[in-house]
This record gives C-alpha cells, sequence and structure tokens, in this order.
C-alpha cells in the first residue's frame, strides 16, 4: 500500500471464501482439518476458516535442511493445506508427507498465488498420474498468476478458482 499514493486506498481482499464454497461443495466435508505450514498462514487466515478444525505445522532448520514438524492438532480424517504463496511446492510436500505419516485419510492444498517456476508444478501431476494414494486429492490455486494457470490448467490435481466474481464485487461492478 505504500507504492501508491495519497489517493489511492488499496483494498485487501482474499480468495479464501472461494475455498471455502469449494469444500462445502466436497462430499466429506464434514471431515475437513485445515493444516497451516506456519504461524504466519494461521495468523493470516485462521479466523476465516474458524469453523474447521485444524492443525499448524512448523519449519524448522537442522544444519543445511528445513524439516516439517507437527506442531499441534490432530490430523484425522481429510485435510486441506492452506497457504497465501508458493514458489517450488517443497514445502508443501514435506506437510503432505507429515500429515500422512500422522494418520490424515486424505491430503489436499489451496494456495492463493502459485508462482511454480521451472514447470515446478510437475511433481505434483506425476503423483496423480501415478494414482497412489499418497498424491494430493485436489491442489485448488486462484488465477492471479495466469502463466501458472496457463502451464498446470486441465492437469490433475489442479483446480482453478477464478477470482474475477471477487475483484467485480470488491469494484463493485
Amino acid at each position: 500500500m505504500f507504492y501508491f499514493g495519497d489517493h489511492v486506498l488499496p483494498l485487501f481482499e482474499t480468495g479464501i471464501p472461494l475455498l471455502k464454497k469449494r469444500l462445502h461443495q466436497l462430499p466429506d466435508a464434514d471431515k475437513i482439518v485445515v493444516a497451516f505450514p506456519d504461524d504466519g498462514a494461521w495468523k493470516l487466515f485462521h479466523k476465516l476458516l474458524d469453523h474447521f478444525l485444524t492443525v499448524i505445522c512448523t519449519k524448522v532448520r537442522e544444519g543445511d535442511k528445513r524439516i516439517v514438524r507437527l506442531k499441534e492438532g490432530n490430523p484425522a480424517d481429510c485435510h486441506v493445506i492452506v497457504d497465501d504463496l508458493v514458489q517450488s511446492g517443497g514445502t508443501l510436500i514435506a506437510i503432505q508427507k507429515v500429515l500422512f505419516a500422522h494418520g490424515a485419510a486424505k491430503v489436499s492444498a489451496y494456495v492463493t498465488h502459485v508462482v511454480f517456476p521451472k514447470h515446478s508444478w510437475e511433481p505434483f501431476t506425476r503423483m496423480s498420474d501415478e494414482g497412489t494414494d499418497k498424491g494430493f486429492a485436489y491442489f485448488w490455486i486462484t488465477d492471479s498468476c495466469p502463466n501458472t494457470v496457463k502451464s498446470i490448467e486441465n492437469r490433475a490435481p489442479f483446480e482453478i478458482l477464478s477470482l474475477a466474481g471477487s475483484i467485480a464485487d470488491a469494484l463493485q461492478i
């Protein structure tokens, strides 16, 4: 907001209502547990998702390695990992492994802004192609990064949630 002059008042919106709508359409909507990759994601989104049970993970460094650990919550039933920005997705895969190791039946992900440089989305489609239970059931993204959308549209497990309606509503068009 500091990039704008005094004549512009930024309006901060979120894609979480799109996710909530989609989650309520799932056949197992009553079993969803939301997993946050870290305290930062929890602080950003937990109030918008407060009717779901939650799990909070944490990333720690041990030497040159980043290790994901379960900080709090019970990862039973179905999980949706919620984050705001993802580059390569390596942390999501690490969180997915932790959730499965602690009893998650299914893991999906939602990320508002996905960059995926250099085809870093490919491991997610390979998991889906292999038909393994350990792949992501769903990977929801918004269309905030058009180049990413072009690369992954019509590829499982990705599903694009359009921001167009939310933007139009915010602009009162």
